[in-house]
This record gives structure tokens, C-alpha cells and sequence, in this order.
């Protein structure tokens, strides 16, 4: 009955109300369940926080992939950044499973989700996406368009590139005034919609007001 953000809200609630200086406090991927500038805002005051415990705070683990935030180290003093070494290709990427000192300004992402076997025309087109919004960040070009939907098409899909013959199921659907209508009304012209696209037409409605 709770989402996962708030979950981890939750948890990371009960860390930062009972940790003492003896405390290993251990974060991973705080602010990663909602928007990424909530997400961020978050994690930067949370890290702060921590800081702020005194000299003597708890030891922290702060694992994050928000980059924006590793320009702390240079704001608060008892902040050092580390990551993972790996090892770069242009066939594939290692991950050396190798602690070292500094920053990295670069995600793997994708390439996770290759290994984990996500379709390659997903991945692939992830790729592009990730290049263009780096082009764009990189040259300061206006923001990327934002939207709600985004749709994959299967290459088995026809060409539909040429001039449109207006759909009559869908002329019909944008012609009716669904406000007036009785629900047998509007079942009754669902069933002649279904006709006109070339299913079979269902006429048993029964229960079907519900």
C-alpha cells in the first residue's frame, strides 16, 4: 500500500532520526524515485546533513549517480569522492570491481542494460537519445522537448510515411458527444464501431452495463 520512494523515504527517515557517531550509515541511489531535480535536491541536502553532524558524524557510504553533486568535495571538507574503475573499448565496457579516488562524470547505464539482455533496438536507440541530449547539454541548445509517451515502432509496421486516408472508425469516434450519450447508447455504437473496422460484431451486451 506504499510506493517505493516513499519505502525509502521511510527507511531513509529512521537512519538520519537514529544515527549516532558510531554509526556506518550506508546510502544508495537516494532521490532516484522521483523527478531528478527533486531527486537531487534531496540527496544534496542529505549529504549536507550528514556533514553538518559535527567533526565526529557517523562514516558515510554515499553512493549516487546524480554527477551533480560531486563538486561537493570542494565545498565540504570531510567529503571525498570515489568510483569504480573501468576499463573502456570501443567494442564493450569492464567494470574492474576497483575502488579509486576522484570522480567520474560518466554513467553505464546502457550498458548494464545490455548485459541484462534488454532488446538491442531498445538499447540502441537509448544510445542515440543519450548522444543527442549530450550535444545539446554541451552546446547550451535550447531544452529538450519533453514527453509523456514514447513509442518504439516495430520495423514490421507498414510504411506510413505518404498521404493519410482519414480512418472512418476514427472520423466516427471524434464526431460523437460521449456527454450525452446513455451507456446502452454508447454500447451500441461501440459494437457498430467494431463492424466497421472489420472485426466481428459483438450483440451480446448483457451485463456489459456494468
Amino acid at each position: 500500500g506504499q510506493s517505493t520512494f516513499f519505502v525509502e523515504m521511510l527507511e531513509l527517515a529512521n537512519i538520519l532520526n537514529n544515527m549516532t557517531d558510531k554509526s556506518l550509515v550506508i546510502l544508495d541511489e537516494i532521490g532516484r524515485g522521483t523527478s531528478t531535480a527533486d531527486g537531487c535536491s534531496i540527496a544534496q541536502a542529505v549529504l549536507e546533513y550528514l556533514h553538518s553532524k559535527s567533526s565526529a558524524g557517523a562514516k558515510t557510504l554515499f553512493a549516487t549517480h546524480f554527477h551533480e553533486l560531486v563538486g561537493m568535495e570542494g565545498e565540504l571538507k570531510r567529503v571525498k569522492n570515489y568510483h569504480f574503475a573501468v576499463q573502456e573499448t570501443k567494442k564493450e565496457v569492464v567494470f574492474l570491481r576497483k575502488l579509486i579516488p576522484g570522480a567520474t562524470d560518466k554513467s553505464y547505464g546502457i550498458h548494464v542494460a545490455r548485459l541484462a539482455g534488454i532488446p538491442k533496438k531498445v538499447t540502441d536507440h537509448a544510445d542515440m537519445i543519450l548522444t543527442d541530449t549530450l550535444s545539446r547539454d554541451a552546446s547550451g541548445g535550447t531544452k529538450a522537448r519533453r514527453y509523456t509517451q514514447i513509442l518504439l515502432v516495430d520495423d514490421s509496421m507498414p510504411d506510413r510515411s505518404g498521404p493519410q486516408v482519414p480512418d472512418p472508425v476514427v472520423m466516427e469516434l471524434s464526431s460523437l458527444d460521449t456527454d450525452t450519450m446513455t451507456p446502452m447508447q454508447a454500447l451500441a455504437k461501440l459494437a457498430e464501431l467494431k463492424g466497421l473496422a472489420g472485426k466481428p460484431k459483438n450483440t451480446d451486451l448483457k451485463g456489459a452495463g456494468r
